[in-house]
């Protein structure tokens, strides 16, 4: 990765859809930090982009948000 990248504003960003939350280790759920609708910030970096019915997406992870904006 280029060495501007911690110096590059973050992206934002509007949750369109979140998964079950993070599997823990004894097999329950995290409960998720963010749901649908919610604004937020992430590393330019961070998202893998992918293409859905010829729309653009792009998917994180959780810990890679850095803020929820309300």
């Amino acid at each position: 990765m280029p060495d501007t990248v911690d110096k590059e504003k973050p992206e934002q960003g509007k949750v369109i859809a979140a998964g079950p939350g993070k599997l823990l280790e004894n097999g329950s759920r995290a409960i998720m930090s963010v749901k649908v609708g919610d604004k937020i910030l992430f590393k330019k970096y961070s998202p893998d982009e992918i293409k859905v019915d010829g729309k653009e997406y792009l998917v994180l992870s959780e810990g890679d948000i850095l803020a929820v904006i309300e």
